[in-house]
């Protein structure tokens, strides 16, 4: 048995482009208590000198890269210091050393790390007891497997870590009611969708996929799709006052942002989006007006709460509601948006749409312009036959989208359909029959109202839980002295994603 206590126990989730933490098992697995997006800032510099942000000519890209060669650590913004200096408008590069699935630059991966560690959990280097357990993005070299090993022993001082595939983890999260380790993961990124099949608790390397578009390009969509809503264009960008052309779109991307994360997406089944499109918005007015009835009508109900509402009231409200009209605020701006904003997911269901949004740069690449049904289906088909009917059976949609727009799973799952066949005469012992979708448990009491974008972090916990509290052998992690003994690659042989 391991020695370590739950309380001591980090979890650190790295994903292309956030981190989360925390610290502390305990019986009830815990949300994470660290969230912050995984990037770093370096002032813009001229010959390799670092500024404090004034007025620099633009680098040419020998020397940016020269600057980000000889950048120490402290050179780099992070969290909190670097938000400030963006919104303060200062002339900042910023880098997202994780956005390609594996680490672009140690040092600012560690500059990432530490602000994690020492500031946000306020861990102490000296006093460090914590055991880690880092979940990361596949396909990680050995020789990156060492030097994490050797970073968070030799400069954060951890007492052992153990390094697990994202994938695993949040496979283990959806599959702990007793299920077969057999599926194939989604995870919906900022910028990449990362496919993922599993087999009997392992990754199939070969048929791994990521195909390049993501939620940036649903809120790129919808801002597109905006510009037609005369009513929200007129009230962000007034006759009086105009926007430029690409702030109006900047800001109808923060309201497509504010949209989806406020949970007012449903994902529609194939077919609603033709008739979405087909009723266009008729009457801009009249949907201006009916949104502040709408308002005005709730407001008078509420304030004859214990009086019947008038048939009339009760009519129109009827009315109004037929319509799924939202009202959000903005700043000090309050927008009306209808069924428009529910088609904020066709990008990844039919990302030849995204050819329609001007000056949005599209990778030609034939993975990136595959539907993620299609993606998915070539994924699996890339797997051994005999193992295929296995793997249809565990459809885990997860990221971080999937914590707001509920229902991405079953929407998937139905345009997979054609990728099983069905005819009776074509079905044998190896064909699928059915397509079955996971989501995180129910009795997982701090994640019920989150959805399964946690999914990482609560696999990762409960993969800790195993291998530092109830450990067998310890041989699913490296310890101070296996450290001490063998160096870095003794993460090759005591790490969990390599076992």
């Amino acid at each position: 048995m391991s020695s370590f206590r739950d309380s001591s126990v980090l979890i650190l989730d790295i994903s292309r482009t956030i981190v989360r933490a925390g610290q502390g098992l305990h019986e009830l697995l815990r949300a994470p208590t660290v969230e912050l997006p995984a990037r770093v800032g370096l002032r813009r510099a001229a010959n390799g000198v670092h500024t404090d942000g004034g007025n620099v000519p633009e680098p040419s890209t020998s020397t940016l890269q020269h600057s980000v060669v000889t950048a120490r650590l402290n050179d780099y913004l992070v969290g909190a210091q670097l938000d400030e200096a963006l919104a303060s408008g200062q002339d900042v590069d910023v880098f997202w050393p994780f956005e390609d699935g594996n680490v672009k630059d140690w040092t600012q991966a560690e500059v990432i790390w530490k602000y994690t560690l020492f500031n946000q959990l306020q861990l102490r280097r000296v006093q460090m007891e914590s055991p880690v357990l880092l979940s990361f993005p596949p396909g990680l070299s050995r020789d990156a497997y060492e030097h994490i090993c050797q970073i968070f022993f030799e400069r954060f001082n951890v007492s052992a870590i153990s390094i697990l595939d994202r994938p695993i983890a949040q496979f283990y999260a959806a599959t702990m009611s007793g299920a077969e380790p057999n599926g194939v993961v989604i995870d919906i990124g900022q910028y990449h969708t990362d496919i993922t099949p599993i087999y009997e608790g392992y990754i199939v390397h070969g048929a791994r996929m990521t195909v390049g578009y993501g939620i940036a390009d649903c809120e790129q969509y919808l801002a597109h799709l905006l510009l037609s809503n005369q009513a929200v264009v007129s009230a962000l960008s007034p006759p009086e006052k105009p926007l430029s052309p690409d702030d109006l779109r900047a800001t109808l991307v923060l309201v497509s942002r504010q949209v989806w994360q406020e949970g007012l997406v449903k994902v529609l089944a194939e077919g609603e989006a033709a008739d979405i499109e087909d009723e266009g918005v008729t009457d801009i007015a009249a949907v201006v007006v009916a949104g502040k009835e709408k308002a005005a009508i709730e407001s008078g109900m509420k304030k004859r709460a214990n009086a019947k509402a008038s048939a009339a009231e009760l009519a129109r409200a009827k009315e109004i509601e037929a319509l799924d009209l939202v009202t959000i605020q903005l700043g000090e701006k309050s927008l009306t948006l209808g069924k428009e904003r529910h088609r904020f997911c066709e990008p990844l269901f039919d990302p030849s749409l995204l050819k329609a949004i001007p000056g949005l740069p599209r990778n030609s690449a034939e993975e990136s312009i595959r539907s993620l049904q299609t993606a998915v289906g070539h994924a699996v088909s890339l797997t051994d036959v005999d193992s295929r009917q296995y793997i249809w059976q565990g459809l885990f949609v997860t990221g971080e989208l999937t914590n707001h727009i509920k229902g991405l799973g079953a929407a998937l799952q139905t345009r997979l359909a054609p990728f099983i066949l069905s005819a009776p005469d074509q079905q044998n012992d190896v064909q699928p029959k059915s397509i079955r979708t996971f989501k995180i448990p129910e009795y997982f009491a701090e994640y019920r109202e989150k959805g399964d974008g946690l999914a990482s972090f609560l696999g990762s916990s409960i993969v800790a839980k195993i291998i530092f509290v109830n450990d067998y052998n310890g041989k699913n992690f490296v310890s101070k002295q296996d450290y001490a003994d063998k160096g870095p690659k003794a993460i090759l042989g005591m790490s969990a994603s390599l076992l």
